[in-house]
């Protein structure tokens, strides 16, 4: 079997907490080669890998694409760095792995047609901890077998939204599957605000203090018993994996797939 080359990757966002994480492990691993950085705060005009070798750092997406030529943009910055960052590197011919957030429904449908236009593979992903993943997963099976639910999400106290994408995309995913409403705990007319905010049927109550990275606990009733499924990030390394597997798999693709959980055998 022949020896696939390394797959040439830029890291758009490379001054963030998650891109940091990203240049560090990926100097280290041997299916990616990190060629470039971009980042609207680059300090300087390169970054020293772990091996002593550099690779150029610049805010200045199209120069780097020109100096570099990657197969692969990672971005995990802000909406409105990533759409400038999509229509230059799908004009390229470059494929995207996305792990931004917040992008509106505008946004994903213009992302969608630029793939489609120009012939390359994004991955868009709110959430690339393969175990994240994997607990929506579960907790959408379980949906279908057990008539209460409710989430608990904990975030770190600087998480701007609340209840979470997570667990907003978690309790629509569940009562989708399930195909019927959930059986409701106290009566929902009462409106206790100490119950949470009900979403798709589900209460979701959100916790945010120092110490906390992200946490989702869903807990799950029926008669004499209950089912808790619970998902706890360590620190940003949980989405290296998700990252590489989607890295690895975009170069095949053509258009837009959304969500992690595409890329997986479920």
């Amino acid at each position: 079997m022949s020896h696939m080359p390394p797959i040439k990757v830029v890291i758009h966002g490379a001054a963030g907490k998650v891109g940091q994480v990203l240049i560090d492990t990926f100097s280290r691993e041997a299916a990616v080669k990190l060629v470039g950085a971009v980042d609207v705060n680059a300090p300087a005009d390169k970054i020293v890998l772990p091996d002593r070798s550099t690779i150029p750092f610049s805010s200045n997406l199209e120069g780097i694409l020109a100096a570099t030529h990657p197969d692969v943009i990672v971005d995990f910055t802000v909406a409105a760095a990533t759409m400038p960052a999509v229509r230059v590197a799908t004009s390229q011919k470059v494929n995207l792995v996305i792990g931004t957030t917040g992008l509106s429904a505008g946004n994903v449908a213009e992302i969608e047609k630029l793939a489609d236009t120009n012939q390359v593979g994004i991955v868009l992903a709110s959430n690339f901890a393969l175990g994240a993943v994997l607990m929506m997963y579960f907790a959408k099976i379980a949906a279908k077998y057990m008539d209460y639910a409710e989430i608990i999400e904990l975030h770190h106290q600087t998480k701007a939204d609340a209840p979470s994408g997570t667990a907003l995309n978690t309790a629509k995913a569940m009562a989708e599957y399930r195909g019927r409403p959930f059986s409701q705990a106290v009566d929902a007319g009462k409106n206790y605000p100490s119950r949470g905010q009900n979403s798709s049927g589900i209460p979701i109550h959100s916790v945010r203090l120092p110490g906390l990275v992200a946490h989702q606990e869903v807990i799950l009733g029926g008669l004499g018993q209950t089912l808790i499924i619970r998902h706890d990030t360590i620190n940003r390394e949980c989405y290296v994996p998700g990252v590489l597997l989607a890295i690895q798999e975009v170069v095949k693709m053509k258009g837009l797939t959304q969500g992690l959980d595409n890329l997986l055998s479920l």
